[in-house]
């Protein structure tokens, strides 16, 4: 299992798209979880059950197993788990360089609309002063 600084495990795709659902609702059984999970990738009933067993014993979410219908929630927030991701893409494939990286995105970002420009200089100008 690829674990990353904290020797938290790196979540796989369908994990995130599951991670997004419950950080969306809070909170979810696996019957909610599948029916939204559905709409992003079309996956079977048991194919849920089993991510979510799979994500409580790596530690990516809780389970409340007080009522018939188990509850899971994200362990992290989307907060942490972004800063961890890039912490981690950053020292990987950056060389540890935030520039570097904030370079390439914004490289990548090509034709930004008006109020994304403004947002980006706005933070700029935040972290200056």
């Amino acid at each position: 299992m690829a674990s990353e600084r904290g020797g938290l495990p790196r979540p796989t795709r369908t994990e995130l798209n599951i991670l997004t659902i419950l950080w969306g609702k809070g909170r979810g059984t696996v019957r909610e979880v599948h029916e939204a999970l559905n709409e992003v990738e079309p996956s079977g009933y048991t194919t849920a059950l089993k991510m979510l067993q799979v994500m409580h014993q790596k530690g990516l979410v809780q389970r409340d197993d007080s009522a018939r219908a188990h509850v899971y929630s994200a362990v992290m927030s989307k907060q942490t788990t972004q800063s961890r991701f890039l912490a981690d893409l950053k020292s990987r494939l950056f060389d540890g360089s935030t520039s570097e990286l904030v370079i390439q995105a914004l490289g990548d970002a090509g034709q930004a609309d008006q109020g994304r420009v403004e947002k980006i200089r706005a933070l700029i100008s935040e972290m200056e002063h």
